[in-house]
């Protein structure tokens, strides 16, 4: 602010070196005199060009540090942020507002900021000096001002009302764009690129709408402040004229009043632009406050406890939950313990609430108080990373970063060589395939591993669970997309890693977990059935039938 100050009050010394050297040169002036004028107006255009390349130094600066620091705790926030919040709003929407609008919050911070100040002190300044040399004069010049104040206002409101509209248009562009690039396989696939393409051109005539709309708004209101000002110089050369013919003002005077004007020309344009500004900034960083004023869902307790290492014993009693939003609840009355280094098996029809089981320990969705358990301290009253630090999931969905397969397994354990990586990698039977790619455990998988088949990417998210090595294992139906010698293979191996480990293990084969220590059957979120392979197959209920009908499906498809 100082460089702001400092710039503007050098540059409003000119016209007063100007006002006396025309001045002397009606009395007479001398080759020294004229040598001194112009030394001091060098002299102001150096120490003015200094301090506005500071002030813009400074200011530019400090709007792109509060930029990445904005960024920052966005980003950390939305990492904060739970499931239904996350899946209630599209992706593009968010990347527009962590892109589109901080840049319009940037723009607000550092030039608009810099601009007002600019403004401010030029406009003070600048009708202090005119009031000195002639008042009459400079009540004439500042006639227009209440007219500009009018337009300010009334354009303004309209600017800050469209750019929204440009924001929200933007944002739905972006989330059209993301879906489509990362669903373009189900889009080829459908055949469907003709109709993407048509409800992109609506989303992009739209925005362009939107735009033409703002941008007529602005192209009213630039000219507009533009007009006014020069009504001002009008009526300042009109009226300044006569008052130096008849000698109420010297001509210095006049030369330096209007050079005053002049310097009021840009504040005057500067403050549309500002406005504008201002007008975009604050309706992004509404957007922005929107997230930051969301507070997280599912966080830590304020006395969460956070003991040295889990022994792996769970309990669920009594579990009832509902999705939020939803009718009917997703489980009934569930409970069952899985004493620390044992494997419960959880099998059932899709829909009948084994997922759910899964989601629920390590709080992706909150359990009701009191129904979920580790080593018999309720998983809301643990520190929330903590938690998830003691669990190693493989999802059947598996996600994988645009990495390569080394920094895909090992993600979320840093410090692992790679002896340990290909050494979880066999586990899981993926490191033959590995050695078969380009570049090894270097070769990169593209964006959400598209590379991969998704037998692959199971394996991959399973060799992540087996590296990270924690208590608990959560194997969501994670072989689903492996053919049975593989999955045989792989069951060998994980065997040895869950007799270390508590595992909870979610399938809908009966070849996967016939093995497992108990055997729940869900249906309809209630567990119907529960005992050990055997002992299911005796009672000749849900679990026999599927077991009859998975056999017959092996029969069909060896034969």
């Amino acid at each position: 602010m100082l460089c702001v100050a400092a710039a503007n009050l050098v540059s409003l010394a000119q016209p007063q070196v100007l006002r006396f050297a025309v001045d002397d040169l009606y009395e007479g002036v001398t080759a020294e005199k004229l040598g001194r004028y112009a030394i001091m107006l060098f002299a102001i255009a150096v120490f003015a060009g200094v301090f506005k390349y500071l002030m813009r130094q400074f200011i530019i600066a400090i709007s792109r540090r509060l930029e990445y620091e904005l960024r920052g705790e966005l980003f950390e926030h939305l990492q904060t942020l739970d499931a239904p919040w996350l899946q209630s709003h599209r992706t593009g929407e968010v990347m527009s507002i962590a892109t589109n609008d901080l840049s319009a919050v940037r723009m607000m911070l550092g030039p608009g900021v810099m601009y007002t100040v600019n403004t401010i002190i030029v406009s003070v300044v600048s009708i202090a000096f005119m009031v000195a040399i002639s008042p009459r004069l400079t009540f004439y010049s500042l006639l227009p001002l209440p007219i500009v104040s009018l337009c300010v206002w009334w354009f303004g409101d309209r600017i800050h009302k469209r750019f929204e509209g440009v924001q929200e248009r933007f944002a739905r562009l972006s989330a059209h764009v993301q879906e489509n690039l990362a669903g373009m396989r189900v889009v080829r696939a459908f055949t469907s690129e003709r109709r993407q393409a048509e409800r992109f051109a609506e989303h992009n005539s739209d925005y362009l709408r939107q735009n033409l709309d703002l941008i007529r708004t602005s192209g009213v209101f630039q000219p507009s402040l533009a007009f006014f000002s020069g009504l001002g110089a009008l009526l300042v050369v009109w009226v300044g004229g006569r008052e130096a013919v008849h000698g109420r003002i010297t001509i210095g005077q006049f030369v330096a009043f209007t050079v005053y004007l002049g310097m009021l020309n840009w504040p005057m344009v500067a403050l549309g632009w500002v406005i504008n500004l201002f007008q975009r900034g604050l309706a992004s960083y509404a957007r922005i406050n929107a997230i930051l004023d969301t507070a997280p869902g599912i966080s830590s307790a304020p006395a969460a406890s956070r003991p040295a290492a889990a022994r792996g014993d769970i309990e669920f009693c009594h579990l009832t939950f509902t999705y939020p939003g939803a009718a009917e609840p997703a489980l009934h009355d569930v409970s069952f313990r899985v004493p620390a280094g044992s494997t419960v098996a959880l099998v059932g029809r899709t829909g009948s609430g084994k997922s759910t089981v899964l989601s629920l320990l390590p709080r992706v969705f909150d359990p009701p108080p009191g129904t979920v358990f580790l080593d018999g301290v309720d998983v809301r009253e643990l520190d929330l990373p903590w938690l998830r630090s003691q669990l190693s999931p493989a999802p059947q969905e598996t996600f994988l970063f645009s990495a390569t397969v080394a920094e895909n397994i090992a993600y979320g354990v840093p410090g692992h060589d790679a002896e340990a990586i290909r050494g979880a990698a066999a586990l899981a039977s993926l490191d033959e395939d590995v050695r078969g790619f380009p570049d090894g455990y270097e070769t990169r998988v593209g964006e959400r591993g598209i590379t991969l088949s998704g037998g692959q990417k199971q394996r991959a998210a399973i060799a992540r669970a087996v590296l990270r090595g924690s208590p608990v294992l959560l194997l969501d139906d994670c072989l689903s997309a492996v053919d049975t010698q593989t999955e045989e293979t792989i069951l060998h191996g994980l065997r040895r890693e869950m007799r270390r480990r508590t595992a909870l293990l979610v399938s809908h084969r009966v070849s996967s977990v016939r093995d497992a220590d108990e055997i729940l059957v869900f249906e309809r979120g209630r567990i119907v059935e529960r005992g050990r392979h055997d002992e299911l197959l005796a009672l000749d209920g849900r679990y026999a039938a599927l077991h009859r009908a998975q056999q017959l499906e092996e029969e069909i498809e060896a034969s």
